[in-house]
């Protein structure tokens, strides 16, 4: 007995000392990853506070001989566009994340609790939307946009993004998970169909609902190419398309180009910060993995 019991100690101090020496290993690979991912950023920053001159100094230096310097900063804000692109980043990106919000859990309900002929092989068409490129779509939509007459408009950058198959397939696993009962009560009560989903559903998707307008404000901040497309003047740039044109602006001035890409991504990290935990949240809710 005593014996057994010594093995089984000496078990359980060999098990207990691998698993510390496996935390060890993740935590440090974690910090290197961690480093990887953040030695380009550190970089990008580090020569937006640079003199220009600096930026191309041989050797190569994190430290500016002249001193840091906010001038990029300021010769981006005063000399270009940016303030106007940012206006319009915001404003469509938040119009789209509405709309995304809106017409995505609208369809992911009627999916899930509105029994209709074909209700499964719609749902697979509206999945199928997400293997398509969006390249293939961009001369159809170009021509439907001019026909309308929405070239260089707000409308025009703002509806085609509103078709997000992906959020209708977040919302609809929600919505799976969420018990018949209370929706058969309210209609029992004398509910109707709408306003079970507006004063019920919508209240309880609250984390799925946080997580994908993040997700979709995020993602048509970032959209470039349909943008540059249906745009054609600078006062109707977004911030993306507005950065593409920074080094035919300023020349080859690598303080003003890193200066621009710190300003236009700031505010999807200042975002991303705030709304992490509702992010997660969000996707725990939808039992999503991976």
């Amino acid at each position: 007995m005593v014996a057994r019991a010594e093995k089984a100690t000496q078990a359980g101090e060999s098990g207990s000392g691998a698993k510390r020496l496996g935390d060890v290993a993740t935590y440090v690979a974690l910090v290197v990853l961690a480093v990887l991912w953040l030695a380009p950023l550190a970089w990008a920053v580090d020569t937006a506070l640079k003199p220009e001159s600096d930026t191309t100094a041989i050797p190569i230096s994190w430290i500016p001989a002249g001193g840091f310097t906010l001038e990029s900063f300021v010769q981006v804000i005063t000399a270009g566009g940016l303030l106007r692109w940012f206006f319009n980043s915001a404003l469509t990106s938040a119009l789209i994340t509405l709309g995304v919000v809106l017409l995505a859990s609208l369809a992911a309900y009627g999916f899930s609790r509105v029994p209709f002929r074909g209700r499964g092989l719609v749902f697979v068409l509206v999945l199928a939307g997400i293997i398509v490129p969006g390249e293939m779509l961009i001369l159809p939509l170009f021509t439907e946009m001019e026909a309308f007459g929405l070239i260089n408009t707000y409308p025009g950058v703002i509806l085609p993004q509103l078709a997000f198959p992906v959020a209708v397939f977040i919302f609809k696993q929600f919505f799976d998970g969420v018990p018949p009962e209370l929706e058969e009560a309210a209609i029992v009560d004398g509910a109707s169909r709408l306003r079970v989903y507006w004063q019920i559903w919508m209240p309880l998707s609250q984390p799925v609902i946080a997580a994908v307008a993040i997700f979709t404000f995020v993602t048509s901040w970032n959209n470039f190419l349909w943008p540059f497309i249906v745009v054609t003047g600078t006062d109707m740039m977004t911030v993306p398309v507005g950065l593409a044109t920074v080094q035919s602006s300023f020349g080859v001035r690598y303080a003003d180009i890193m200066a621009s890409a710190v300003l236009g991504g700031l505010p999807l990290m200042i975002v991303f910060l705030i709304f992490q935990r509702q992010i997660v949240q969000g996707i725990a809710g939808t039992g999503l993995k991976g």
